[in-house]
């Protein structure tokens, strides 16, 4: 008797080591599996995670932990074994099996770099689960913020630094990769903000590669209501155009913190692209600026400047994708807009000066001159000076950042991924001022 409980005892420890080495040796099977699926797909060099390992750094997919969710996946806040803060994204379960897709998807990210594109850290593709781990931003989106859910708003200086970071990066990606890259899904939800403030475009999912044959891709439309190019919608033809359309209605929020479709506002004017285009046509842009930015005659540069990228984005919102200029010009554009107050606060300087005795007779013809449009390898605007950054006082700054505090790291209750929108592209279409 003791002895058949003995041997009994045995078979069952016997049986538990096999099953514990039989599923290491799956894992590690897998995990060689996808790190030989990389290698063949050239280009991809990222860290291989074990769903184990993403479980216990998001807690087993904690509510408490999650930040969001869209119309790919759920977004939670982790920490791995480097015990800093990550993004880790667990994409929906689709139809069909999409392991090649995701790691499509994931060449595609890993083939482009720039510093304000939001960096992917790895993955994880066991238990029938794909998960990618993105870089963390505690600031959440630019939407958050316009919408004040957030802090109480961003000032003007801010959103223009934001607004020139995330063109440059969009520029980056139709410029300087071959073939290029169209995002498809440019938002302010799709805008994240590191601990400065810093832009990072995010979301990759519909991104696609152009064809540089060709002007345009054939696809069918895919994107977020309000910021859907009705050409592509009436098409099918994708295009960087397409990109530059959605990137004007983000400088219309930026503009006037007015969501992107509101059925609360009239029938005609509940998207924001037709009451912009609108306004802005009729030279009554003033009726929809964001009443925080109140810019007024002591700040003659926040005024003007806001009417610059007003204009901006209203020919971003051209209807023919020909009448809307290139990314690349778009981002040039707007660092001139942001250097524009430097030279302003160098001619304010001189007014007073005789211009035998000012130094400031050099500089101030810099307004005459058109800047160095130099690009940069990785596809940023830079100024014959380097300049990129908008002066802004440390004063000012540092009381943003102390208003800002509150919000901030680590805030995983704070929602910063792309909510799903309803309202249908056809309803949203017949809204658009053509």
């Amino acid at each position: 008797m003791l002895i058949g409980g003995i041997v009994g005892a045995s078979l069952m420890i016997c049986v538990v080591l096999i099953c514990c080495f039989a599923r290491k040796k799956s894992s590690s099977r897998t995990k060689h599996n996808m790190k030989r699926l990389f290698s063949d797909a050239s280009g991809i060099n990222i860290p291989i995670y074990t769903y184990k390992e993403i479980e216990k750094a998001t807690n087993g997919f904690s509510e408490k932990q999650r930040l969001g969710t869209g119309a790919f996946g759920t977004v939670y806040a982790g920490k791995l074994h480097t015990n800093s803060w990550v993004a880790i994204k667990r994409i929906k379960h689709r139809d069909t099996d999409c392991i090649e897709q995701v790691v499509n998807e994931i060449k595609l990210i890993s083939s482009v770099s720039h510093p304000n594109l939001v960096r992917l850290l790895g993955c994880s593709m066991e238990n029938g689960e794909q998960i990618l781990v993105y870089e963390f931003m505690p600031n959440g989106t630019l939407c958050q913020h316009l919408q004040r859910e957030r802090g109480d708003g961003l000032p003007w200086p801010v959103r223009l630094t934001i607004a020139t970071e995330t063109a440059q990066a969009i520029a980056h990606l139709h410029s300087a990769i071959d073939p290029p890259i169209y995002h498809r899904d440019i938002k302010s939800s799709n805008i994240l903000l590191d601990y400065n403030f810093k832009s990072k475009v995010a979301d990759f999912g519909l991104s696609r590669l152009g064809k540089t044959e060709t002007s345009h891709i054939s696809t069918a439309p895919q994107g977020t209501p309000g910021y859907l190019d009705p050409q592509y919608h009436q098409n099918f033809h994708l295009s960087d155009k397409s990109d530059v359309y959605s990137f004007g209605v983000v400088l219309i929020e930026i503009i006037t913190a007015l969501k992107v479709i509101d059925f609360s506002r009239p029938p005609n004017e509940a998207n924001l692209a037709s009451i912009a285009t609108d306004r802005i046509s009729k030279g009554r842009l003033d009726e929809i600026i964001d009443p925080i930015l109140n810019p007024s005659s002591n700040d003659p540069w926040t005024l003007s400047s806001i009417h610059n990228v007003a204009e901006l984005a209203f020919r971003c919102l051209a209807f023919h994708r020909d009448m809307r200029p290139t990314m690349m010009e778009v981002a040039m554009e707007l660092e001139q807009i942001k250097l524009s107050r430097w030279v302003l606060g160098e001619e304010i300087n001189c007014e007073g000066a005789s211009l035998e005795a000012s130094p400031c007779s050099s500089s101030s013809n810099l307004s005459e001159q058109p800047l160095s449009k130099g690009i940069n390898k990785n596809g940023g605007v830079q100024n014959r000076n380097g300049l990129f950054m908008l002066q802004m006082s440390n004063v000012g700054f540092m009381n943003l950042m102390e208003k800002m505090k509150d919000h901030s790291p680590v805030s995983v209750q704070d929602p910063w991924l792309s909510e799903q929108s309803s309202p249908s592209s056809s309803y949203l279409l017949n809204n658009v001022t053509h």
